[in-house]
């Protein structure tokens, strides 16, 4: 069974850096895409950044581009989302997922992940 289990978020002020982690166990990791989305308060989840399975190809949401880099350790089971100057609008639980198919193009839509950690919490003070 797949698992993905988040760590990095915390309690930052705005303009500083966190960088989470996702580490998966179980499966197959490197032939498969991991994306990181998150959830806001009474909102509903949303992409944030994505890497293929090569690390190779990365999307991101427009507005974490230039902020945000995702980035992926084969041989250690990890994907990492390296955030900087974080915004009070970047507050949310972020959420790591494996894409359903093995390779293939990226799509940027949650549809295209189906094994899902538990999330970890991002707070950005201003």
């Amino acid at each position: 069974q797949v698992q993905l289990v988040e760590s990095g978020g915390g309690l930052v002020q705005a303009g500083a850096s966190l960088r989470l982690s996702c580490a998966a166990s179980g499966g197959t990791f490197s032939t498969y895409a991991i994306g990181w989305f998150r959830r806001a308060p009474g909102k509903e989840r949303e992409f944030v950044a994505e890497i293929d399975w090569s690390g190779r190809t990365t999307n991101y949401k427009t507005s974490v581009k230039g902020r945000f880099t995702i980035s992926r350790d084969n041989a250690k089971n990890t994907v990492y989302l390296q955030m900087n100057s974080l915004k009070p609008a970047d507050t949310a639980v972020y959420y790591c997922a494996r894409k359903r198919q093995s390779f293939g193009v990226l799509r940027s839509a949650e549809s295209e992940y189906n094994y899902w950690g538990q999330g970890t919490q991002v707070t950005v003070s201003s």
